[in-house]
């Protein structure tokens, strides 16, 4: 996300604030950490500039913190990025007093006059209201079991049943993988890491002592296993490797990169991965900016399975180095889709000393992009 303007920002409020206090802790290593801290922050600022407290009242911050969640997060399910004054007041804000909600999260707010449509809000990224969403979904468990992401049961039934967070953190999982824009990918990476007890206490002024989470963690951690496992999306996949990586499990990932380490050329070449360790690769190549400027399949297996497992990565590099891996004409149709997609990378193509494959196949792209093949030095198509 560091390309992000807005997160660069939060980042900076956070890092700068944290390196000039005396006491400031650890650096947050993980994304649910820096918005963490970024609210903290926010609404220790917010005390001081409006009420000239040093100290925030805790029952006062906590109902503006869920009266603007619940804001975020009914607005995330219905696919809103910006909202109006009715949208405010259904969730108990006066609109008259935005700047004093905005207060508790300063920047949080921003007003734009649309043209016949009067105020118009938003919060400042998708990011800031996604992790207030998953705040108040987690709230809202604490404070009332209540699952928000599950229609409500009525009666007995319901009076008997007992959500657990265990059962909270699966119907997350569930809901995430079954959108089709991925527009819940980072909410629930946000409500996975406020589930560690490391991030409760850093909220510990807004929520009461909770039991220890370690084994919800475990049986959320074997379920997203279990997730990644059946979900042949790379996407999707991709999406809940981070999600581990909040919840601090590397164990797929470390077992992918026992193989990296290997070394040399070909270090994949003869080894068998599964589904679930090709994803664990894609995530370690895609987080890896060494990889990501010149990317050379031989590295890893000169194959053309390789090379659609790998797809991600490519698409991701500025050049990717192909020649000598018995690429077919299947290769030169996967990677005409690659060059000619918007969000593409990729500029340069080494795919020379390829028997199957022709050096005509440059006729299929398009754009601008330069080709290496066989029999020809640079062409530019």
């Amino acid at each position: 996300m560091c390309h992000i303007p807005v997160f660069c920002w939060i980042s900076d409020t956070v890092l700068e604030r944290m390196l000039g206090e005396a006491e400031s802790g650890e650096v947050p290593k993980t994304l649910t950490q820096m918005f963490t801290h970024f609210l903290i922050f926010q609404i220790k600022h917010k005390d001081q500039k409006y009420h000239q407290k040093c100290d925030p009242d805790p029952q006062q911050t906590r109902e503006s913190i869920l009266t603007l969640g619940k804001l975020a997060f009914q607005q995330l399910e219905k696919g809103n990025l910006i909202f109006y004054e009715e949208d405010l007041r259904e969730c108990g804000i006066d609109v008259g007093e935005v700047a004093v909600y905005s207060g508790v999260c300063t920047q949080i707010f921003r007003e734009e006059f649309g043209l016949h449509l009067g105020k118009v809000f938003s919060f400042v990224h998708l990011s800031v209201q996604e992790y207030l969403a998953a705040l108040y979904t987690f709230l809202c468990f604490i404070f009332r079991k209540t699952n928000v992401l599950v229609e409500q049961r009525t009666g007995l039934f319901h009076f008997f049943s007992k959500s657990t967070m265990s059962d909270l953190l699966r119907s997350a999982v569930d809901k995430a993988l079954q959108s089709e824009n991925g527009h819940l990918d980072l909410f629930l990476r946000f409500l996975l890491g406020l589930s560690l007890e490391s991030n409760q206490t850093l909220l510990r002024g807004l929520m009461p002592q909770t039991e220890s989470s370690s084994h919800s963690k475990q049986e959320t951690v074997r379920y997203i296993k279990e997730k990644i496992r059946e979900n042949p999306s790379p996407e999707k996949s991709i999406n809940l490797f981070h999600c581990l990586n909040e919840l601090n499990d590397h164990s797929i990932v470390q077992e992918v990169q026992t193989y990296l380490n290997r070394g040399g050329n070909s270090r994949l070449r003869g080894t068998r991965l599964s589904p679930a360790q090709w994803s664990a690769l894609v995530f370690v190549l895609l987080n890896s900016d060494q990889e990501l400027d010149v990317f050379d399949l031989r590295k890893y297996d000169p194959s053309e399975e390789c090379l659609l497992k790998l797809l991600p990565v490519i698409k991701a590099s500025r050049k990717a180095e192909l020649w000598g891996c018995n690429l077919t004409e299947e290769s030169c149709r996967v990677l005409s889709s690659v060059l000619s997609s918007n969000s593409s990378r990729l500029r340069e193509l080494d795919l020379s000393h390829n028997a199957g494959f022709r050096s005509e196949a440059a006729l299929c792209w398009t754009g601008e992009s330069t080709l290496y093949t066989g029999d020809t030095e640079a062409v530019v198509v």
